[in-house]
């Protein structure tokens, strides 16, 4: 009788201790406390510029490429004679004000491609909340230009007074939702984060950079996973130019059980 009761116990024991080191294999992505930004009607231009320079530096992934004058225009800075980007942003495009050109910037960024530069920006829009999208036009407005921006730009299910949004990102940026509605489906997160701005997938996407079709050939579950948390910690040969324009943001706007999701596909990927 005790030799069955321990022989029962052994293996709940050892079961629970399986389930437990499986647990721990898999990466925990811990998310940054949000920052909550109250967008009611009476929210003003310098919350909103303050608001925007914390996505555009943090979650937003923008300082990966704006910046460096190489992979994209600089925005903070002069551009070639050109000034910072307030100043320029209404001279871009003939008709559109600067408000108007940055949205579709963030919205459709392929639409104008500042000569000179590849179309490599993702779609933002996806990526980021209306009030995070709106509050980075405001703070990119402020570089030089007059903000315009108010809480009639962003709609009305944003703006409501008892409404918050986070202003650094972290799981749950998009407004307060989780990523990608908290869908596990590998190919509704791929869309959300907006990998086929670059990479090509299926037959669809772009081949700016690495063809993730047979990804699952050249790198393991455990390979892709850490490319995903962090970009750089190895660069595709050939691609080496476009090191550090993959968003570093990926692991924080995404869940473990989100991750593992995409790792798992893309790994099958052969």
């Amino acid at each position: 009788m005790w030799a069955t009761n321990l022989r029962i116990i052994g293996i709940v024991v050892g079961t629970l201790a399986l389930y437990t080191l499986i647990a721990n294999k898999i990466p925990q992505v811990q998310s940054e406390v949000p920052q909550a930004l109250s967008l009611g009607a009476n929210v003003t231009s310098e919350q909103l510029v303050a608001a925007g320079e914390k996505v555009f530096n943090g979650i937003g992934g923008c300082t990966t490429c704006h910046g460096l004058g190489t992979r994209a225009p600089n925005l903070l800075t002069d551009e070639k004679g050109t000034g910072p980007i307030g100043v320029r942003c209404a001279k871009r495009e003939p008709g559109k004000s600067c408000k108007q050109y940055l949205y579709e910037s963030l919205d459709q960024p392929t639409a104008y491609v500042v000569a000179g530069y590849q179309p490599i920006m993702p779609v933002m829009t996806k990526q980021l909340s209306p009030a995070q999208v709106w509050s980075v036009i405001a703070f990119l407005e402020s570089q030089g230009g007059t903000v315009d921006v108010t809480a009639s730009d962003i709609p009305s299910t944003a703006t409501t007074s008892a409404t918050s949004t986070t202003a650094t990102g972290g799981a749950g940026a998009a407004g307060g939702a989780a990523f990608a509605g908290g869908s596990t489906d590998p190919k509704a997160i791929i869309q959300a984060a907006g990998c086929l701005a670059c990479h090509k997938l299926e037959g669809q996407g772009q081949v700016i950079a690495p063809d993730l079709t047979h990804v699952g050939s050249r790198r393991d579950a455990e390979s892709i996973r850490k490319k995903i948390l962090d970009p750089a910690s190895s660069i595709a040969k050939g691609y080496e130019k476009l090191a550090g324009i993959m968003p570093k943001a990926f692991g924080t706007m995404m869940n473990a059980a989100q991750l593992e999701a995409v790792v798992q596909f893309l790994a099958g990927h052969k």
